[in-house]
């Protein structure tokens, strides 16, 4: 991997620093009783030393024991791990994998609960102080430099902080750009194995983890500097980004997604603040064909979690968007990425730094992805509390967007109800009445809030379109969603007198929750409603609303449409009446009927453009009309 005229020739190290090379023996004579030993990270661990080392311990069972093993990230390669190596070693790490997640829920091993970005200081300040350190590293240099490679975060400030620093040269390892290099003067001893990286095979998205990836897509935005974490549904994203333009990256993981965007042109890093030109990480977990990528690559940086972590450092881009997942948020936005209740499950890790960061970005904005359900979906992951033990990995404050593969929910700015109401639309369909019905126990939302299970309350998604009207203005048209009620709210009282008498009729101009809860809750399989959404600075602002309710007895459907009054004139009645028309020939009526007033000449004429074969009955200054559909 790190060839070139520029690398030493490690025959000529060994000859200029014979002290360094010595038999392993020798070297892991210098590891104590109760030492902490500080091994590299996830695909970056040196390999060949750990075994080395257990090799030692198996020769030499009493040489020491109580030793303390640090580390953030393992991903399986762990022989101290047995229990026969109980008495040697106990191991502590910074956040839970999948390997030693039972062994710290059963107490044989140790979690320490800690933002990313603070651990560099720690060991620096030997508040946890470092005895042994055992890293991997490229080649080095003429100059005496040796890269760290794929695994930057805490391991240099573990190097730099240690009594002894043990050091696996590795020519397959990487020489990466950025604040990656120790010089071979500051290692205590080396010792060479050729042997290929740790690779991380990423799962396949399935559809729930590609429909998250189809939302999230949608809210990040050409320019954004971006912090994806790992796994399918981070996969899923990525992969749905291609036609996004001069996107940054400012992240804790390089994977291999983001390197196909990389190739692709699509992240080319050219509008960010911070680092322009360069896509920063802190580590890299992935194939082979991604380290030969970021091999002496000048696009690329690597630096520790001191700097890639820091939110004031991360605010320091526009525009960034930090993608993380979670185990279960509550129904008031409390977030776990680390335990489920009392059983500890992952860790903190960088999430709840690159959240912050985002959120203190200008323009940024922070986005948890989760899939609605566990276990088969037979456990809801959006729940009406966090139970208890729980860690709160992210506080209420801290969510701006949830997506689960039913939709997304914006917490940012609203209140405990609408909250509630928001993340009940994007649950799992089968678990949206106990939601509702604990929600409202809670007093969290309306008591006598509205509900229609079943299928024929699944808000359905398929029929959302975009339409562009005649001035050119763009309209998201959607079917409404039972947590609408505040922007229908916001909608109606926006409408002038003239313009609710003409719609409803009636002098009345008050809409509260019982009555706007006959807009919102719908059965869809009798009536719809449909809104002309306008999306402006990541809001929406409900423009028009149209509505339908089916007559049983003549399959018709009784229609009626209102526009704001600050949206007339620009073709949204057109468009709304349009897509009333084809979803109401979709579901096979015959026709429309209406009332309207005379004088409503608008609204006729736009009833006559639309080609129906049109009756009409005057009355009281009204006309009844009776509108078939032309085949």
């Amino acid at each position: 991997m790190t060839t070139g005229d520029n690398l030493i020739d490690l025959k000529d190290l060994k000859f200029a620093y014979p002290e360094k090379f010595l038999p392993p023996e020798r070297i892991f004579s210098h590891i104590h009783p109760g030492h902490r030993i500080f091994i590299g990270t996830g695909c970056g661990e040196p390999q060949f030393l750990v075994q080395e080392m257990i090799s030692y311990v198996r020769s030499h069972p009493k040489a020491f024991f109580d030793a303390e093993l640090l580390q953030v990230w393992n991903l399986g390669v762990s022989p101290y791990s047995d229990v026969k190596f109980r008495d040697n070693f106990r191991f502590n790490s910074f956040f839970i994998g999948e390997n030693i997640r039972d062994s710290v829920n059963k107490g044989f091993a140790d979690y320490t609960p800690i933002f990313l970005s603070a651990v560099p200081d720690f060991f620096r300040k030997k508040r946890i102080p470092i005895d042994i350190a055992l890293i991997q590293t490229s080649v080095p240099d003429k100059h005496g430099y040796m890269s760290l490679g794929i695994s930057v975060d805490i391991v240099k400030a573990a190097a730099e902080s240690a009594s002894i620093v043990i050091a696996q040269i590795n020519p397959q390892m990487p020489r990466v750009h950025g604040d990656t290099f120790l010089h071979i003067k500051d290692v205590n001893f080396l010792m060479e194995c050729d042997e290929p990286l740790l690779e991380f095979e990423s799962h396949v998205p399935d559809e729930i983890a590609q429909k998250i990836g189809t939302y999230v897509a949608r809210i990040i935005q050409d320019e954004d500097t971006i912090q994806v974490g790992y796994g399918s549904i981070p996969n899923a994203i990525l992969s749905h980004l291609g036609n996004k333009r001069h996107l940054g990256v400012h992240t804790e993981l390089l994977s291999d997604g983001i390197v196909e965007l990389m190739k692709k042109g699509v992240i080319d890093n050219s509008r960010k603040e911070l680092n322009r030109d360069k896509t920063v990480a802190a580590f890299c977990m992935g194939k082979k064909a991604t380290y030969d990528y970021i091999n002496d690559n000048p696009g690329i940086e690597f630096r520790p979690v001191s700097y890639t972590n820091n939110p004031l450092t991360i605010s320091r881009n526009r525009n960034v968007a930090a993608i993380n997942s979670a185990l279960e948020i509550d129904l008031t936005g409390q977030v776990t990425a680390e335990s489920l209740g009392k059983y500890f499950f992952s860790g903190i890790g960088g999430q709840a730094d690159f959240m912050r960061g985002a959120i203190l970005s200008q323009g940024g904005k922070t986005i948890l992805t989760l899939q609605s359900t566990a276990h088969g979906d037979d456990v809801s992951r959006i729940v009406p509390f966090l139970r208890e033990g729980a860690g709160v990995t992210l506080t209420r404050g801290d969510v701006h967007y949830v997506v689960s593969e039913y939709g997304i929910a914006y917490l940012h700015g609203k209140n405990i109800r609408e909250r509630a109401m928001d993340l009940i639309s994007i649950a799992h369909p089968k678990f949206r009445s106990w939601l509702i019905e604990e929600a409202k126990a809670l007093n969290l939302i309306y008591e006598d809030q509205a509900f229609i299970p079943g299928e024929k309350g699944v808000y359905p998604e398929k029929i959302e379109t975009y339409r562009t009207t005649r001035t050119g203005l763009r309209l998201l048209l959607r079917t409404v969603k039972i947590n609408d009620e505040h922007l229908l709210k916001d909608f109606f009282y926006s409408l002038s007198d003239t313009s609710m008498y003409r719609r409803f009729m009636s002098t009345r101009k008050d809409m509260h929750h019982d009555r706007l809860q006959q807009f919102v809750i719908i059965d869809y399989s009798r009536e719809m409603v449909v809104l002309a959404v306008v999306e402006e600075d990541d809001k929406e602002i409900i423009a028009g609303v149209g509505q339908y309710y089916i007559d049983e007895a003549t399959h018709t459907g009784e229609v009626a449409f209102v526009v704001r009054d600050d949206y007339q004139k620009q073709g949204i009645g057109t468009e709304l009446l349009a897509y009333l028309t084809y979803l109401a020939k979709k579901s096979g009526l015959h026709g429309f009927t209406a009332e309207v007033f005379m004088d409503n000449k608008s609204m006729l004429m736009l009833f006559e453009k639309m080609g129906f074969t049109i009756e009409r009955r005057a009355e009281a200054g009204v006309y009844e009309l009776k509108m078939s559909f032309k085949e």
